[in-house]
C-alpha cells in the first residue's frame, strides 16, 4: 500500500481524530497503529515489530545511538528545570514586576514576543523556546492567554527563519538548492543568489508575520482564540485550568523566593543564548571543509547538540545562582525533579510525532502526493499556486517542513525546468511557503509542539487557535500566487498579499466596533 492513495489514511485519520477528540496522544497512537497495519497488510506480529522499530530508532539505530533525538529530548528536560529554577528563585516574578513598569499596556505585552520572534532568526527550535521563556512572565502579568503567546511564537519562528540566509533553515535550503542545481544542470543561478531572489516570493511568510503584528496591535481574536482571551482577561486564567500545559507553569501557588532579582531570570537566558549560538558556530566550523564562513558554519551546524550544550550551561548557572540565594524553599533535587516532570507531556507528544512521521515516510505519503503533481497537466503559469497547495497539504499530513522541502523542492525544480527555467525560483519559493503553512496547521509539527512548550500552553489549544490565522495567511498567499500567475510580477503579487491581510484586519476592526 506504499505510495498509493491508501498511504493517506494514517495522516488523514490522525488529523480527523486530533481535531474531533482533541486527545493528541490517542490520535497519534491510532495513526501509528493503523499505518503499521497498512504497511504490513494487517499482519499483527509484523506491525507490532514495525511500531517497536520506529520507537527504538528514535534512540538507537543500526548505525548507533541517535544522538540528535536524544540531545533534543534532554534539552527539553533541561528547559523544564531552567523554568522551575527561574520561577522558584523569584527571577520570573521580579522580571514580571519590572516589565509591567516598562510595558504599560496589554498591547505592548503582546508586541514583545512578536518583535522577539522576528529578531531571533537563527533557528526555529531556539526561537520557539527562547521567546517563550523571555515573554511568558510579561504576558502572564497582562493576562494574555498562553494560546495567544504560542501563536505569536509559532507564526514568527518558522516564517522568519525560512527567509533568512543566516539561519539553520536558510543554510539547509541553500545547501539543498546547490545540489538541485548541480543535478539539474542549472547554471542560471548560484544557490545563495537564488535564495535571496526567492525571499519576496515566499508570500505566506510575510502574510503570517504581518498578521501577527496586526493581531497584537488591534486584538484580532478569532474563533477559539476569543474564548481563551476572554477567560484570561475576566478570570486571570491564562490557560484552561482543566487542561494540562506543555511545560512548567507559573501557578499562583508556586513556591517563589521573595529575594529573587531579575538577574535570576536574565542571566540563565543570556547564558542559553550565548552558549547555544557559540556551539552552533563551533560545530559548524568543525564540519566545514575549506574556508569557513558564517553561512557555511550555519549550514553545517549541529542544532540539537548546540541546544543541549546551551541548555546544560544555562541550567548549571541557574542552579548555582539558586543555591547561593537566601531564602530558598525548594531543594535542588526537588527543582530538578519538578522541572523534568513538567516537560513529560511535551516529550510524549514529540516522541509519538516522530514515530508517526517515520510511519508516514515508510508508507510514502509524500511520494504519492508528489506523483500526483507530475501526473496531471495544468496551466504552467499557475505552477507556483499548485505547488503551494500541494506542499501545504504534504506538510500538514507529515508534520515536517524540512521533509516536505526535501521531497518537493527537487520535483518543483524538475517540473519548472521542463517548461521555463524562469519558473524555477517561483516554484521552489511556493514549496517553501506551503511547507511552512502546513507545518503551522499540523498537530504533529515539532515546531508547533515546541511553540506550545515555550509558551506553556496546552498543545491542542495552540493548534486550534492558530488554524484560522494560518488559513487567512494562506488565503492571502494563494491570492498572491494567483496574481503572479496572471502578471508574472513579484512585487505586485506580494503587495496584493499584504493588502489582503490589512483588509481582513480592517474588516475585523469595523465589525468589532459595530458589535459594541
Amino acid at each position: 500500500m506504499e505510495g498509493t492513495i491508501y498511504s493517506l489514511i494514517p495522516a488523514v485519520l490522525m488529523l480527523i481524530l486530533v481535531l474531533t477528540t482533541r486527545r493528541v496522544l490517542l490520535s497519534l497512537g491510532t495513526g501509528i497503529v493503523v499505518g503499521a497495519l497498512l504497511i504490513h497488510e494487517f499482519n499483527i506480529v509484523d506491525s507490532l515489530q514495525q511500531i517497536w522499530l520506529v520507537f527504538r530508532d528514535i534512540f538507537y539505530t543500526e548505525d548507533g545511538w541517535n544522538l540528535g533525538s536524544i540531545y533534543l529530548l534532554v534539552f527539553l528536560l533541561l528547559l523544564g528545570i531552567m523554568t522551575v529554577v527561574m520561577t522558584a528563585s523569584g527571577g520570573s516574578k521580579a522580571f514580571g514586576e519590572w516589565a509591567i513598569q516598562k510595558v504599560k499596556t496589554r498591547r505592548g505585552a503582546q508586541l514583545v514576543p512578536s518583535f522577539l520572534g522576528v529578531l531571533i532568526f537563527i533557528d526555529d527550535y531556539f526561537n520557539s523556546l527562547a521567546v517563550g521563556q523571555v515573554s511568558r512572565p510579561l504576558t502572564d502579568r497582562y493576562k494574555v492567554s498562553r494560546a495567544k503567546l504560542a501563536y505569536f511564537i509559532d507564526s514568527t519562528s518558522a516564517p522568519i527563519t525560512v527567509i533568512t540566509p543566516i539561519s539553520s533553515w536558510g543554510a539547509y535550503i541553500i545547501g539543498t538548492l546547490g545540489s538541485i542545481f548541480v543535478a539539474a544542470e542549472v547554471t542560471e543561478f548560484q544557490p545563495l543568489e537564488a535564495f535571496v531572489k526567492m525571499i519576496p516570493l515566499n508570500m505566506y511568510a510575510f502574510a503570517a508575520m504581518l498578521l501577527v503584528f496586526l493581531v497584537a496591535i488591534f486584538q484580532i481574536d478569532i474563533g477559539a482564540m476569543k474564548t481563551h482571551e476572554q477567560r484570561a482577561v475576566e478570570t486571570g486564567h491564562v490557560v484552561d485550568p482543566a487542561k494540562q500545559t506543555m511545560s512548567a507553569d507559573m501557578r499562583e501557588n508556586a513556591v517563589v523566593n521573595e529575594n529573587g532579582k531579575i538577574m535570576h531570570l536574565l542571566i540563565p537566558i543570556i547564558v542559553l543564548v550565548v552558549a547555544t549560538v557559540a556551539t552552533m558556530l563551533y560545530t559548524g566550523y568543525l564540519e566545514t571543509e575549506g574556508n569557513a564562513t558564517i553561512l557555511t558554519m550555519f549550514e553545517n551546524t549541529n542544532v540539537n547538540l548546540s541546544l543541549f550544550v546551551g541548555g546544560l550551561c544555562a541550567v548549571a548557572v541557574g542552579l548555582i545562582m539558586y543555591t547561593f540565594l537566601n531564602g530558598t524553599k525548594l531543594s535542588v533535587a526537588k527543582v530538578i525533579k519538578d522541572g523534568s516532570m513538567s516537560m513529560m507531556p511535551a516529550i510524549y507528544i514529540l516522541i509519538l510525532a516522530w514515530m508517526i512521521g517515520a510511519i508516514i515516510e515508510t508508507i510514502d505519503t509524500g511520494g504519492y502526493l508528489a506523483e500526483l503533481v507530475q501526473q496531471y497537466s495544468f496551466n504552467v503559469n499557475f505552477l507556483a499556486l499548485l505547488l503551494f497547495v500541494i506542499a501545504g497539504f504534504m506538510a500538514l499530513a507529515t508534520g515536517t517542513s524540512w521533509g516536505t522541502f526535501g521531497i518537493m523542492l527537487p520535483i518543483a525544480a524538475q517540473i519548472a525546468i521542463e517548461y521555463d527555467v524562469d519558473l524555477v525560483l517561483p516554484a521552489m519559493a511556493a514549496v517553501l511557503a506551503g511547507s511552512v503553512f502546513g507545518d503551522h496547521c499540523s498537530p504533529i509539527s515539532d515546531t508547533s509542539i515546541l511553540s506550545s512548550t515555550g509558551a506553556g500552553a496546552n498543545h491542542m489549544d495552540h493548534v486550534i487557535t492558530q488554524l484560522p490565522y494560518a488559513f487567512l495567511s494562506a488565503l492571502a498567499a494563494g491570492i498572491g500566487y494567483l496574481i503572479f500567475g496572471f502578471t508574472g510580477e513579484v512585487m505586485i503579487s506580494l503587495t496584493v498579499t499584504l493588502l489582503f491581510i490589512v483588509m481582513i484586519a480592517v474588516l475585523f476592526i469595523v465589525l468589532k466596533r459595530n458589535a459594541k
